[in-house]
């Protein structure tokens, strides 16, 4: 597999990154490399690190309910960057309901509890193969 850059971030108020954290090590566990902002961090914050770090894809976190706001926020940020390129992935408690939403919104796709760590881990992969192919 070829090695891919991803970014894990927490935006807004939510300080339980504990699944943020597990999602980070096990795409680190299936050889990608990872860089994880910490906790709070603002849609801007969160699209110039991207940025900056040269990733394949943007996974995002939240077990708050910021998602709503929040998630489509970094994927207009990436925009105004011009980095709209970025696929932007998400999880974490957020409700049936929201999905379609967040998904119209530019997510590329959402996980929610229960979701297998194989599908997460074969999501970023596809993501980011497919990100590496537009920029080619």
């Amino acid at each position: 597999m070829k090695k891919y850059r991803v970014l894990i971030g927490k935006p807004g108020l939510d300080g339980h990154d504990r699944g943020a954290k597990f999602i980070a090590r096990a795409l680190r566990d299936a050889g990608f490399e990872v860089i994880y902002t910490g906790i709070r961090r603002t849609p801007d914050e969160i699209a110039a690190a991207a940025i900056h770090e040269d990733v394949a894809a943007v996974g995002l976190s939240s077990m708050s309910g910021g998602h709503v706001r929040l998630f489509p926020a970094v994927v207009d940020a990436l925009s105004r960057a011009g980095a709209s390129d970025i696929p932007v992935l998400g999880g974490g408690i957020i409700p049936a309901e929201d999905v379609p939403a967040m998904i119209e919104a530019g997510i590329r796709q959402i996980f929610t509890p229960g979701t297998k760590v194989e599908t997460i881990i074969a999501a970023f992969t596809e993501a980011c193969a497919q990100q590496h192919g537009q920029r080619e």
